[in-house]
């Protein structure tokens, strides 16, 4: 073990804490501190100069004046003092702290005392944290005692939804929840890495800001999809797009959301998008049933609502499994008269024997192989009569498979309480959202997801025009050739072949300013043409005509934060009008390059619309796949690299033009 992970250790476990900044007086910050750390079973001495005792614990005036070198500190001090506490703190020996204030103006000085001392830091601006195994609560606030025990290790930059998380009282519990603030020293990398350690820790649960050490955080998650433990993340905002993102085209269009999007997919990660989709996703993973591949199936009691869930699972993009004939044919021999076998299922229609009707149905679903998670889809609300029909049948089917298998609600707050208790501690979990547990339920079908994994091919020429530099990687690109005056232009012309494109060579976005003459043919026509092209300097390139095809842009940007992202979008002058692209962590397998291609909402063009031929999408994924290889190979060469368009035809894939953006730093 490193000393930064022993460090790191040393605080979640710790065996003894100061805390500084103790105070007796009731409600203060400094009286809860002092309150959830003897909740634990550390060793706890007070420090304070001005109180000799606090209740029954004596307070000593110093972190000098304490008998034992102590493993954790906790800093209830203002930040004017800040520095000096955690300074004396590494003198008398501490191995860590927990920094409660925002360190305002005084975050580096914190760092660099921590880490010249080798101290693990939680925080600042943050509300601690708590470790259910090690019986060890480092908190500036009050939180549940105890805790929710439970295969879930979380950090959130959010103290906000530190707080609520602990206090959700949903189907899950904690072995580690860190509150990690700003993180100036202790990262969520180093939390990760902690809780891989726990055998015990079966779920990671991450709540981000921001992005922050992306390179260690990166394989600190392919560690945790290596080992089979999922890894849930909630992010909030994302990385600035910088100068040079926005100096190409696909800069422009690689959004903050999306890039986090393509982290998570490159780490195995399941990424949400909101705290509702966040508690569903987590307590459906921690139930600990996994799919075995396939799509979700439900079975309601309610025709409208088996209909709305339809139409959500649309908007989500949600596919529902296909039975098969034999469970089609079961499904079918307990239906009342009108009712059909389908998936979603509406099963209600008399009412009668509705716990082995409904168990029958939920069971027949659960053993299909198609079905990889499956619902019982109803409201749960409290049943005055005392019926307790629903929650029986789908306990009695949780006790027969460990196939994946819950029960989805739309209102939460119509859920009967008790009842959603009882299926929990039958480990049955509960959806409190129809939108959100949907998404839960596909997160559960897809995982684990393979990820690619980073292999160079060669750095490539050093500095290569742009046709060059795509050739090199075996892109297609059409016969170019460059020209600074009308004899030269012709030259080329006469080389690649008639008919040829000019386009001015001075500027990035070419026909925003009548920059481009396609389809010139002759001499004649080609000194016209240069000469009004010349108005925007002297420099044009001269190349072939490229067949009729789709048009698409396929390039990378290098993220500030997250390294190169691979682009895929709608090409050519409206590619920022619609607006329709994805983003991707390279390197790119073959399958993943398709998963790119199949976001698009271009793609049904690429089959042949309406009549019009089939694109080789195959010669498509051969430029997607290089053009990921590009940028592992050369992001610290390169700020943006774009080939736009890319015009594909049933013939091939060739680009016909590119922009490059050398790293000047």
């Amino acid at each position: 073990m490193s000393a930064r992970a022993e460090a790191v250790a040393t605080m979640l476990g710790a065996r003894s804490i100061a805390v500084v900044g103790a105070s007796p007086r009731p409600d203060s910050f400094g009286a809860r501190m002092v309150a959830e750390a003897l909740r634990g079973s550390a060793r706890v001495h007070l420090v304070n100069p001005r109180h000799n005792r606090i209740g029954e614990h004596r307070c000593a005036p110093s972190l000098a004046d304490l008998d034992e070198p102590v493993d954790l500190v906790l800093l209830g001090v203002p930040d004017a003092v800040v520095v000096d506490q955690l300074q004396a703190a590494a003198d008398a020996g501490a191995r860590s702290a927990v920094v409660f204030g925002s360190a305002h103006g005084r975050r580096a000085q914190v760092a660099e005392v921590a880490l010249a001392a080798g101290m693990a830091v939680c925080g600042a601006g943050c509300m601690g944290f708590v470790n259910t195994v090690a019986a060890v609560r480092a908190l500036g606030y009050l939180e549940p005692d105890p805790l929710p025990a439970g295969p879930v290790s979380l950090v959130t930059h959010s103290g906000s939804a530190f707080s609520t998380l602990l206090r959700a009282h949903r189907g899950f519990g904690f072995r580690l929840a860190v509150s990690s603030g700003q993180e100036l020293v202790t990262d969520t990398a180093d939390y990760i890495d902690h809780a891989l350690l726990d055998d015990g820790t079966r779920l990671i649960a991450l709540l981000l800001e921001t992005p922050r050490a992306v390179p260690r955080l990166r394989a600190a998650l392919l560690r945790a999809a290596d080992a089979g433990v999922p890894v849930i993340i909630l992010t909030i905002g994302g990385s600035p797009r910088g100068r040079a993102m926005v100096a190409a085209h696909s800069g422009a269009l690689a959004g903050k959301r999306a890039a986090w999007q393509a982290f998570c997919t490159a780490t195995g990660a399941v990424h949400v998008t909101d705290m509702a989709e966040f508690t569903d996703t987590i307590e459906l993973f921690a139930s600990g049933r996994r799919s075995r591949g396939g799509r979700i199936a439900t079975v309601h009691d309610s025709g409208a609502e088996r209909a709305l869930t339809v139409d959500l699972a649309h908007d989500l993009g949600v596919d529902f499994a296909a039975l098969t004939p034999g469970t089609t044919a079961t499904i079918a021999g307990l239906l009342d008269d009108g009712l059909a076998p389908t998936n979603p299922l509406d099963v209600w229609g008399t009412g009668a024997d509705t716990r082995n009707l409904f168990g029958a149905c939920l069971r027949a679903m659960v053993d299909d192989p198609t079905v990889a998670v499956t619902a019982l889809a109803v409201d749960l609300v409290t049943e005055y009569d005392g019926d307790t029909a629903y929650a029986d049948a789908v306990t009695d089917v949780a006790k027969q498979t460990d196939a994946p298998l819950a029960v989805l609600a739309s209102v939460a707050s119509a859920i009967d309480r008790p009842t959603a208790q009882r299926l929990r501690d039958n480990g049955v979990p509960v959806l409190e959202g129809l939108r959100s547990g949907l998404a839960a339920m596909a997160h559960l079908a897809a995982w684990p997801r393979s990820v690619d994994r980073a292999a160079s091919a060669g750095p490539g020429p050093t500095r290569a025009t742009g046709f060059d530099l795509l050739a090199h990687y075996g892109i297609p690109v059409v016969p170019t050739r460059a020209a600074d005056s009308a004899e030269t232009a012709c030259d080329a012309a006469a080389q690649i072949g008639y008919p040829v494109a000019v386009k001015t060579a001075a500027l990035q976005h070419k026909s925003d300013v009548g920059g481009v003459r396609l389809g010139v043919t002759g001499k004649t026509g080609l000194r016209a043409a240069y000469r009004d092209l010349a108005r925007l300097g002297p420099a044009v390139t001269v190349s072939a005509m490229a067949p009729p095809g789709v048009e698409v842009s396929v390039g990378f940007v290098r993220d500030p934060a997250f390294g190169p992202l691979v682009v895929v979008a709608a090409g050519g002058t409206l590619v920022e009008l619609l607006a329709d692209r994805v983003l991707a962590c390279p390197p790119l397998s073959r399958g993943r390059a398709r998963e790119l291609l199949n976001g698009l909402r271009i793609r049904p063009l690429l089959d042949g619309w309406r009549g019009g031929p089939p694109a080789d999408v195959d010669a498509l994924l051969d430029v997607v796949v290089a053009v990921g290889q590009m940028a592992v190979d050369l992001a610290d060469r390169y700020t943006a690299v774009e080939a736009n368009p890319v015009i594909v035809s049933p013939t091939g894939a060739v680009a016909v033009d590119v922009l490059t953006v050398q790293n000047t730093t």
